[in-house]
């Protein structure tokens, strides 16, 4: 896709106050694609926002739990299974698949999506900002979170 892409063009990521903004604030995460095997990315990441302070559930249909946390197959489960809103959709899925997350983070009323580092889908970033949720793309949230002031 290039930059003149008017699908790229239409869509704003958070930039780096936003993304500081967004991590303070939330206490929720689904965090799609999320691995019980302690060699995947998505297994590190989830460990790194559970001791960080986050309620977090894995959204994985191959998945029984994760870090002792049972799994869900959907945001729906997740949004249930966490007790109320959905703060950020993480996502760790190949980007051609994540249009469909982008799709249930809109309807289940998340509050922001974040695609994991490597990961861009402009058509999903348009469908989550034209539902009303910010974006982050291609970013790491244990990364960001790293980043951010200590109190």
């Amino acid at each position: 896709m290039n930059s003149n892409d008017p699908v790229r063009a239409s869509v704003q990521l958070l930039d780096e106050a936003g993304i500081a903004e967004l991590l303070s604030t939330a206490r929720r995460i689904a965090v799609v694609g999320a691995s019980s095997n302690p060699s995947r990315p998505s297994h590190d990441v989830f460990r790194t926002l559970l001791r960080a302070g986050y309620q977090c559930v894995p959204v994985n249909p191959n998945e029984r739990e994760v870090e002792g946390i049972p799994a869900v197959a959907t945001l729906a489960e997740a949004k249930a299974a966490l007790g109320g809103t959905i703060d950020i959709v993480d996502v760790f899925r190949r980007a051609e698949l994540t249009e469909e997350t982008a799709r249930e983070a809109v309807a289940v009323g998340a509050r922001a999506l974040w695609l994991q580092l490597g990961i861009v889908n402009w058509e999903s970033a348009r469908i989550a900002s034209e539902g009303g949720l910010p974006v982050v793309m291609d970013r790491c949230t244990a990364i960001e979170l790293r980043r951010l002031p200590r109190n």
